[in-house]
């Protein structure tokens, strides 16, 4: 079975099951207490902390162990925003953040709070320029992922600290995705990350707060982690977090180029392989490792399955694959096709003839899903140079499948009306058009769900 979904959790590393197991036997006790065995699982908290600050690039004292990325991060954006409330309630986060961001973002919105959502480019990039933009008097907080986690595309962290820094705004880096290839750079003022990502157990967080920043802890307060983390710490995973995160960084430059190469291969490659298909996310500015596509006319969920079965674990942004049946939010403020959509996200010693299997595989699952989905036919009434394709009741990717049976039957010119009460449509249609070379003319309310306006260019 090739493990193909790193971006989600990465496999746990030999050097953190190592010291896992031998931190066991040593660091049980109570690191606060003061006997033989609190002093030594003291000093196992300390060299852990030391090395993780190491790698981050900050102070031991600013970096606190928390019980998971998602709670390093509303900790943090609690804390920030409570912190800074004397100089305002407003909050910036990009339209790409992990959900753990845009869920803080929310709860600090219900409370009263505003929030601006910056949009990003169809590469999944934003702009220094729409963080400049955004930012006000009453700002509290800035957030921004220093790599996405669906696409791989890297952000401008230094760039947008620097102008978040001269307005006075303390900017929050998640940096859960990219901690295990190097320190994010620039003046960032907190910063959150997860072990699971690069190769730790589950279970162990990092929030760093540089000194100087004003932070306000939310909820109950103990002694642990200088009161920003509460609880008994789990301390052989965070030592086996540490551990690892030091053997990742040894390897990461190698190991880098490695994926990179294995990545392009995929990107070039399958769009020769499989028709129809769009790459997504920054070709160059981008995390080695991750490659995203999307296949027109394909459930996303069938063609997960059909690649389990042909061994390869890999996921989805598709919103087939998603009990709301709503597309990923990253894959629609960017604008991109959801439908099919395939992320590959390959760990760290990936076999180059596992990747040469699964370019083997890919074009017979695609095809296979693309056959099944081809039966349903298209309900249509001629309008002169209109055409009405009523799809309604029908999910993903049937209405575009549908519209791309149709589009040839009216002239160049012409349109074709396409009725749909799926919410991905409002995506795939606009992102068929734009690798189809047709016109989307926009969307109106229909008497059911809404209807979609394409014009024949091609």
């Amino acid at each position: 079975m090739a493990y193909f979904d790193a971006a989600s959790s990465a496999p746990l590393h030999p050097v953190a099951r190592q010291a896992l197991l031998a931190s066991l036997d040593e660091g049980w006790a109570d690191p606060s207490r003061l006997y033989r065995e609190g002093r030594r699982a003291r000093m196992l908290l300390d060299a852990a902390r030391e090395a993780a600050a190491e790698a981050v690039g900050c102070r031991p004292d600013e970096l606190v162990f928390t019980s998971s990325g998602t709670r390093a991060v509303h900790a943090g954006v609690a804390g920030a925003l409570a912190g800074r409330r004397r100089s305002g309630r407003h909050l910036i986060v990009s339209a790409v953040e992990h959900s753990s961001v845009l869920h803080s973002a929310d709860a600090f919105e219900a409370d009263g709070g505003s929030v601006t959502r910056v949009p990003v480019a169809r590469s999944g990039a934003v702009s220094v320029e729409s963080y400049g933009n955004a930012l006000r008097d009453d700002t509290a907080l800035a957030c921004l992922q220093s790599a996405n986690h669906e696409v791989g595309t890297m952000q401008p962290v230094a760039e947008v600290a620097e102008v978040c820094r001269t307005a006075g705004v303390p900017l929050l880096v998640d940096a859960a995705q990219s901690l295990g290839w190097g320190p994010v750079e620039g003046d960032w003022s907190l910063l959150t990350a997860s072990a699971h990502k690069w190769g730790g157990p589950s279970g162990v967080g990092l929030l760093v707060v540089r000194k100087g920043v004003r932070f306000a802890v939310q909820g109950p307060v103990d002694e642990r982690e200088s009161g920003r983390a509460a609880g008994f710490e789990n301390l052989p995973a965070i030592v086996a977090a540490a551990a690892s995160l030091r053997a990742v960084r040894a390897e990461a430059d190698r190991e880098a180029v490695r994926l990179r190469e294995l990545t392009e291969r995929i990107r070039a490659r399958v769009p020769e392989l499989v028709p129809d298909v769009e790459v997504v996310g920054d070709p160059e500015r981008r995390l080695p490792g991750i490659v995203t596509f999307s296949c027109l006319y394909v459930d996303g969920e069938t063609l997960l399955h059909e690649l389990d079965r042909e061994g390869f674990s890999v996921s989805s942004g598709s919103s087939c694959t998603s009990s709301t049946l709503t597309p990923s939010h990253v894959l629609k403020a960017m604008g991109v096709l959801s439908e099919g959509n395939v992320r590959v996200s390959l760990p760290p010693g990936t076999a180059e003839a596992d990747v040469e299997r699964f370019l083997s595989v890919l074009p017979g699952a695609v095809a296979g899903v693309r056959e099944k989905l081809g039966a349903p036919t298209p309900v249509t009434e001629v309008r002169a140079t209109e055409l009405l394709v009523d799809a309604l009741g029908k999910r993903c990717p049937i209405p575009v499948i549908e519209l791309a049976k149709v589009i040839g039957d009216v002239p160049v010119g012409g349109t074709v009306r396409v009725l749909s009460d799926d919410e991905a449509a409002r995506l795939d249609i606009p992102a068929w058009c734009e690798m189809r070379g047709q016109e989307y003319v926009g969307e109106e309310p229909a008497e059911k769900g809404m209807a979609y306006l394409v014009r024949r260019l091609a």
